[in-house]
Formats: C-alpha cells, sequence, structure tokens
C-alpha cells in the first residue's frame, strides 16, 4: 500500500496496534495538548501547518526522546544537534499527513479544538488540565508530555515560518 491509499482501510481491518497508536481520538488529543499549551504560553491560535509537525514529532520514538525536557532549550541548537533525525521529518510529516488531517477533523468536530484565522485554538470542550486515563501506559504518558512541551516550544519562536524551516518542513 502506498501513500495516502493505507490509510482508507476501515479502522476494524487495520493491525490492532496500528488502530490504537493512530487513532483519531487519540492523535487529536495530542495536538489538541500542544495547541492548549501555545495558546497557554502565547495566547495567540497555532498555525494550522505547524500542527502537522505534532505527530511525527511525538510518534516517532527516537525524535520524541531526543526532544529538550524543557520549553526554554534553544530551537536552533536543538535542530543542530538532532539534524540526523530531522533529516527523515519532512517524510514523516507527508506520510503522516492523513492521520494529522483525520485527529484535526476529529478534534474539531469534538469541539476540542477551534478554527480561527487559519489557526488553532483550544475549543469548548478542552480536556481539564492534568487529567490521566484512568489506564494509561508510559508511552502515551511520554507522548502527552512531549505535546505540552512541544506546544510551550514552539510558543517562544518568533514565526511559524521559523519552526517549520528549523524543522526542515515547507508548506
Amino acid at each position: 500500500m502506498a501513500g495516502d491509499s493505507r490509510w482508507s482501510i476501515p479502522w476494524a481491518e487495520r493491525p490492532p496496534e496500528e488502530a490504537r497508536i493512530f487513532n483519531p481520538a487519540f492523535c487529536g488529543e495530542l495536538i489538541g495538548h500542544t495547541v492548549h499549551e501555545y495558546h497557554r504560553t502565547r495566547e495567540e491560535a497555532l498555525g494550522m501547518v505547524t500542527t502537522y509537525l505534532v505527530l511525527p514529532l511525538i510518534l516517532h520514538g527516537p525524535t520524541r526522546e531526543a526532544l529538550p525536557l524543557r520549553a526554554n532549550k534553544v530551537f536552533a541548537g536543538w535542530v543542530a544537534e538532532n539534524s540526523a533525525l530531522l533529516a527523515e521529518l519532512p517524510e514523516r510529516v507527508r506520510r503522516l499527513r492523513p492521520v494529522s488531517r483525520e485527529a484535526l477533523l476529529f478534534a474539531l468536530r469534538h469541539r476540542r479544538l477551534a478554527l480561527e484565522g487559519g489557526g488553532l485554538l483550544p475549543g469548548s470542550g478542552p480536556v481539564r488540565r492534568g487529567a490521566r486515563l484512568a489506564a494509561s501506559t508510559d508511552e502515551v504518558n511520554a507522548a502527552t508530555k512531549a505535546a505540552g512541551l512541544l506546544g510551550r516550544w514552539f510558543a517562544g519562536q518568533s514565526t511559524e515560518t521559523a519552526v517549520l524551516q528549523g524543522m526542515g518542513v515547507t508548506p
């Protein structure tokens, strides 16, 4: 299966692990957490294009593990230190575009996110801060923590273009 056709398989027919990881509710929650932290830090909408970086950065274990522990890490320095990981990022963004799109639509439909002028804001139905699943895994917790970090980290950058260029991604 090449490209987007992989994502046209009905959910019930997908491999269970893939269906869990790429579940629109889970992925939408990760993006929603990033948007919430971005907005809390900067009081602006997160650019729609930037949201397509979230899943490729968080769901790829080596990249997630390489993310800084704090949002005050110098962005350009981190990019330079992790150029080998980021060399693959544009392709991961392209491959996960259908997953990100489906997650965004799910989050918008369920009011976890709201559109405003080409960007995303927390919606009227955000999950309260600090809410945790009854049963979770270390992987889910790490992804959620990384999503919040990305929101704060992206908010500290001068422009959306600076983030995209740093990550080697063009709209």
